[in-house]
C-alpha cells in the first residue's frame, strides 16, 4: 500500500486547518478567525482502501516574540524533517507576498515534492482566481518569485529545488471544491510503507487534548483582542460522567473578559463546546469550566511542558 506523511505548510490564519479537516474527512483540527489558533503538531489521518495518508497541520510560520511562539516554530522546523512531501497552503483571498516568498524558499529547498493549494477560492470571480493562480505558480520560480520556471532555472544552473514544484491546486476547504482531487495528487507522491495508524483513527491528539482544544475553540470564537494569544485550557478531571477543565489566561483583566457579566461568556463556551465533546466520547457529559490567571504562561517552560506546548 501507499503510505507517508505530508507537511501542511503556510501563514498564519489561510485556513491550514480548515483544509487538513476537509482532507482527513473529520474534524481533527480546530479552526478560528484568529492567528496563532494551531500551536502544535497535529497528525490529520486519511486512510483508504489501498493507501494512508498522513497530514501534519502545524502552526503557522512567524517571528518567535515568547517562549511559547519560539516553541511553535521549533515545531514547524523540526516537522519538516523525514516527510514525503509538503503542501503549501496560500490565501486566494489576500496578496502573495514577502511572507509567502520566505515559505515558498523554504519548503522548495527540502528535496521533496511540494504541492500548492490555493485556498479560499468559493465566492471569488474566476478572473481574480486566474491571477492569484499565476502569481502562486511564480512562488516556485524562485525565493523572489522574479522570472518564470524555466528561465529562472537557465540564469541559476544550481537552483535545482525548482524540480520540487509538482502541482497547483485552487480548492475550497470551507465548501469541499477540489479537496477531492488534491488528496488524489498528495496520494500519488506517497511511497511504498506500512500503515501507521489503525484504519480508524483520525488524529495522533489524546482525548484529552482533544477535549482542550475543544474548548479553547470557542473562547476563541468569543474573545478578540489580546486575549485569544493567552488562552490555553487544561483538562483537570476525565471521568465516565464528569469533566472538569480549567481556562488558563495571563491577567485579572482578561478572566474577567472569560468569565463574562455574570458568568455569560464562560458559561456560552461550555454550551458551544458540550455537544462535540459529547460526540468525542460517546456519551453525555457534565462540563465544569473554571478561568484562572496563570501570570506569563507563555514564557514558563514548565506550564508549557505540562500543556503539552
Amino acid at each position: 500500500m501507499r503510505s507517508g506523511f505530508v507537511a501542511v505548510a503556510g501563514r498564519p490564519n489561510v485556513g491550514k486547518s480548515t483544509l487538513v479537516n476537509a482532507l482527513a474527512g473529520t474534524k481533527v483540527a480546530i479552526v478560528s478567525d484568529k492567528p496563532q489558533t494551531t500551536r502544535r503538531r497535529i497528525f490529520g489521518v486519511a486512510t483508504g482502501d489501498d493507501w494512508q495518508l498522513v497530514l501534519a497541520d502545524l502552526p503557522g510560520f512567524q517571528r518567535p516574540r515568547d517562549a511559547l511562539t519560539e516553541r511553535m516554530q521549533q515545531t514547524v522546523d523540526a516537522s519538516f524533517e523525514e516527510v514525503d512531501a509538503v503542501l503549501f497552503v496560500l490565501s486566494a483571498r489576500e496578496r502573495i507576498g514577502a511572507g509567502d516568498r520566505f515559505i515558498a524558499s523554504r519548503v522548495f529547498a527540502l528535496g521533496v515534492p511540494v504541492v500548492i493549494a490555493l485556498n479560499k477560492v468559493d465566492r471569488l470571480k474566476p478572473a481574480h482566481i486566474a491571477e492569484q493562480v499565476a502569481a502562486a505558480a511564480r512562488l516556485a520560480a524562485g525565493p523572489r518569485g522574479q522570472k518564470a520556471g524555466e528561465r529562472f532555472k537557465a540564469d541559476h544552473p544550481d537552483a535545482d529545488w525548482i524540480d520540487n514544484f509538482h502541482a497547483l491546486h485552487p480548492v475550497s476547504a470551507k465548501t469541499g471544491d477540489g479537496v477531492g482531487a488534491l488528496r488524489d495528487e498528495l496520494v500519488g507522491l506517497l511511497p511504498e510503507g506500512p500503515l501507521y495508524f489503525p484504519e480508524e483513527q483520525r488524529t495522533d491528539l489524546t482525548v484529552e487534548t482533544q477535549i482542550a482544544e475543544l474548548i479553547r475553540e470557542k473562547a476563541l470564537w468569543l474573545t478578540r483582542d489580546e486575549v485569544p494569544h493567552a488562552i490555553s485550557v487544561e483538562v483537570e478531571e476525565l471521568e465516565d460522567k464528569v469533566l472538569r477543565a480549567s481556562i488558563l489566561v495571563e491577567t485579572d483583566s482578561q478572566k474577567q473578559i472569560v468569565v463574562g457579566k455574570g458568568g455569560s461568556i464562560v458559561k456560552e463556551i461550555g454550551t458551544r463546546a458540550r455537544p462535540e465533546i459529547e460526540a468525542l466520547l460517546g456519551h453525555q457529559v457534565f462540563l465544569e469550566l473554571k478561568v484562572k490567571v496563570k501570570p506569563k504562561w507563555r514564557r514558563d517552560a514548565s506550564t508549557l511542558e505540562r500543556l503539552g506546548l
